[in-house]
């Protein structure tokens, strides 16, 4: 079985052939962040000393979307594989273990069945017509759930609407602490309710507090969204993943070139709170965007729609 990659550089580390590797690819990761240029041989050390990796756990290592110390870990990750992001945004395969290996991120609807069993149903049987409305009562009755929801919620909508009091940052934070914390017997009942009508549509459209989490006063090149999100471990890990799991195949009974359409709806989750944050885009649709345009993208407007229709024309999502 494939090792998380904190475990597979401790070991590394302590062989001395491994760690001079390991030290080389650092300065090769450190430089490409930097964006410093590095001249041929450089490049070449770098390739090098990826495939002296050879049989290392520490080139098959994974991270867990949940596991402490999750950003080092990631770290590690794109360390050893830093040449998969050299000149282009195709990032071929997830740092994340799959998500059918993750117990904890199967839903347990025995739990919650007995959960709403101990409840009085009676005001989430009035809910009926608003989905949405009902998600948010059962996020109630875990003691978890509405506290991390109330915590962003308060924090997202703190100036929200006004650029220069919403603290983006810390929102996003939020966010993902929501989606990575919260059971998803939860969470994915509260994003992606069913709705019949504006009034329920609003209200999941609303779920990340658009106006701070999503929306900036102008929207930006999606170039530039890109480009953020590379330069953060996270939203370039949560990129991956969402490439690996959702892409589109028209001969796919759903859609997904993988046929699992529950590990696209989790690592389009995961893009949440990090700087791609994607949404709906009207109360009467359940069609996701990012909030971006390809307008004065010069040269490089296939590579800009590419991105945007990561999201508009995504089969499998």
């Amino acid at each position: 079985p494939r090792s998380d990659c904190i475990e597979a550089e401790q070991l590394c580390l302590s062989d001395s052939a491994c760690n001079a590797t390991y030290r080389t690819l650092e300065h090769c990761a450190l430089a490409k962040a930097r964006l410093l240029p590095l001249d041929r041989d450089s490049r070449v050390r770098c390739l090098q000393a990826e495939l002296d990796l050879g049989n290392s756990s520490l080139l098959h290592c994974k991270c867990h979307r949940r596991m402490k110390r999750q950003e080092h870990c990631l770290r590690i990750f794109w360390t050893v594989h830093s040449s998969m992001t050299d000149g282009y945004f195709n990032l071929e395969t997830s740092p994340y273990e799959n998500p059918s290996n993750e117990e904890h991120w199967k839903t347990d609807y025995n739990k919650l069945a007995a959960l709403l069993s101990g409840k009085d149903c009676s005001q989430l049987a009035g809910d009926a017509t608003n989905p949405c409305l009902k998600a948010t009562h059962v996020c109630n009755l875990s003691k978890k759930c509405v506290r991390l929801r109330t915590d962003y919620a308060s924090i997202c909508t703190k100036g929200a609407g006004s650029e220069d009091m919403c603290d983006r940052r810390k929102c996003h934070k939020g966010l993902r602490n929501f989606f990575e914390k919260v059971p998803e017997d939860f969470t994915k009942r509260i994003l992606f309710c069913p709705c019949q009508d504006e009034l329920c549509g609003e209200r999941r459209r609303k779920t990340i507090v658009p106006d701070c989490s999503f929306q900036y006063n102008t929207k930006p090149n999606c170039l530039w969204l890109l480009d953020s999100c590379l330069e953060d471990h996270i939203c370039k890990s949560r990129l991956a993943d969402f490439q690996q799991n959702c892409q589109g195949a028209d001969m796919s009974p759903d859609g997904c070139s993988q046929q699992n359409h529950a590990a696209c709806l989790q690592a389009y989750m995961g893009m949440i709170g990090t700087p791609m944050t994607p949404n709906y885009v009207s109360n009467s649709s359940v069609e996701v965007s990012l909030w971006c345009t390809c307008e004065s993208s010069g040269n490089q407007k296939e590579k800009c729609d590419q991105i945007l229709s990561m999201f508009e024309s995504n089969k499998c999502l």
